[in-house]
């Protein structure tokens, strides 16, 4: 059986609720247009949620994604080779990492994500696939720069960021992510990135607002969460998911609007909404190659190599921590 040790690096208050939740989701609704970072969706039921969402037949990008992972197997080990650390960011269930896994052959497997609970489970699942493999689930913000456990210190690493999740950023907060990456893995390691491309309008909104309505359960539960956990009573009966194209920032967001005038409190302090307004839930940003080049290497990662799945709707980059250079 492969060894199976965590690490909890998330920092909680007394009453056991994360410390930067709370500040964030503080912040978020007393700005003039409320917003929420994307990555309190995923507590242990949003996570479920979004495993459910990538089922759904309107959501392409698990699919193409997996497409490219078990097509390019070859590629991926002659690129990569053998005996790295894979440090997966934001590992959610893993399930597309035995395809990598088995492509590779690691020496240790790192996944980090914030839901505690729910990355204890996949871990354990793994290590059950992959037997003598050493597994080390770490429960961290990914979006900082990150402690790996020190038994992977002295192996060469493969960061993996699948499923376009640095779509759900800025422009700013992406470089600064993929910074920490580098600063987490270190100069020579390898990352392995989704990156979701710009495709027609239809098919993008239809992926974010599926017609079973489980993404609209999956931006509820963010309002649910505060509730449970910052004593709030916003009236989630009021509020509606919506999914909006931005063409001029390339993106996907999501946002929950609100159907008339309402009041509400979250951890003793008072918040309003008037009729249409909204809290921005999600971004999630189209790339094509350009635009993903170029923000790899604003970064510090230079591209290797990149792979679309057969109808050109996704892309997994490889890319390289090189020493930084001041000229050309």
């Amino acid at each position: 059986m492969a060894s199976v040790q965590g690490l909890e690096l998330v920092e909680k208050d007394a009453s056991g609720v994360d410390t930067q939740f709370r500040a964030d989701i503080l912040a978020g609704l007393s700005q003039s247009q409320k917003a929420t970072p994307a990555r309190w969706l995923y507590d242990d039921a949003g996570s479920q949620l979004f495993e459910d969402i990538t089922q759904l037949p309107e959501y392409y990008p698990t699919r193409a994604e997996t497409q490219i992972l078990r097509g390019r197997g070859s590629e991926f080990a002659h690129m990569i080779g053998e005996g790295r650390a894979v440090i997966e960011f934001g590992s959610g269930s893993s399930v597309k990492t035995p395809l990598l896994l088995s492509a590779i052959a690691p020496a240790a497997y790192v996944p980090l994500d914030i839901s505690g609970d729910f990355l204890r489970a996949a871990a354990r699942d793994l290590a059950q696939k992959f037997p003598g493999l050493p597994v080390h689930p770490v429960e961290a913000d990914f979006m900082r720069q990150v402690a790996l456990p020190q038994a992977v210190a002295g192996l060469p690493k493969l960061g993996f960021f699948p499923g376009s999740t640095i779509g759900n950023m800025v422009a700013r907060t992406a470089v600064d992510l993929l910074r920490n990456m580098r600063e987490t893995l270190g100069e020579g390691a390898q990352l392995l990135i989704g990156m979701d491309l710009i495709k027609d309008t239809s098919v993008l909104i239809a992926a974010y607002d599926d017609a079973a309505g489980v993404t609209a359960q999956f931006n509820y539960n963010l309002v649910r969460r505060i509730n449970r956990e910052l004593g709030g009573d916003i009236p989630i009966e009021g509020l509606k998911h919506e999914a909006r194209w931005n063409d001029e920032y390339a993106r996907i967001e999501m946002h929950l609007v609100a159907q008339s005038d309402m009041a509400f409190t979250v951890d003793g302090r008072s918040y309003s909404m008037i009729a249409g307004e909204t809290i921005h839930t999600e971004n999630s940003h189209k790339f094509n190659r350009r635009t993903s080049n170029m923000l790899l290497l604003a970064s510090g990662w230079e591209p290797q190599a990149r792979w679309l799945d057969d109808r050109d709707r996704f892309s997994l980059i490889l890319a390289e921590a090189k020493p930084n250079r001041s000229a050309p």
